[in-house]
Order: C-alpha cells, then structure tokens, then sequence
C-alpha cells in the first residue's frame, strides 16, 4: 500500500512534478495535490498542521497524474495520465533506488 508521505518524499525530489491524486476517503471521492513536497485538498479543506494527515488510515488512492509545474488548472501538461496504484508504487520504487 502505498502513503502520501511515500508520495510527498517522491514529489519533494521531482519538483518539476505536480501530482494530482483522486482517492477515495470515508466513502467519499476527493482529489489531493501533492507538490514539493506538500499536500493539499483540492475538494474539501486542508489542514493548517502539516503533521495532519490529508487522508485517514482507511483511505486508498485510486489513480494519479503525473503533470509539469507549474501546474495551469485550465492547460495542464500532463507527463502521465491515469497511473493505477500498482504502477505509481513501481514509480516509487524505482525512484527510491537512484
């Protein structure tokens, strides 16, 4: 399984990334941008404490895109679209060995 920490450390060595995750969390849909590092909601509030989880234990992530910053909500520019949970662990992976 994968975690938003595993994924802010990916995207804190890939600032030239923007991640939009979807995930599902307390049997709702949201979407989570992740960039340098940070974590935000983008359709429901975020934390001011950074130690605050964005998703709670039982939340799991559906799919990511992978877009070049900066991020243009209206012109995104998409490096990947759509990676699965299973391919965005690999991504992980891979990253974490160089």
């Amino acid at each position: 399984m994968i975690t938003i920490q595993e994924i802010e450390k990916y995207s804190e060595n890939h600032p030239q990334e923007v991640l939009i995750l979807r995930a599902r969390d307390n049997q709702e849909e949201v979407e989570i941008m992740i960039f340098k590092g940070f974590s935000s909601n983008l359709t429901g509030s975020t934390a001011f404490d950074p130690d605050m989880p964005i998703l709670s234990p039982d939340g799991e992530i559906i799919s990511c895109h992978r877009i070049l910053s900066p991020y243009n909500p209206n012109n995104p520019q998409y490096i990947e679209k759509n990676i699965s949970p299973s391919e965005l662990l690999k991504l992980l992976r891979e990253n974490e060995s160089k």
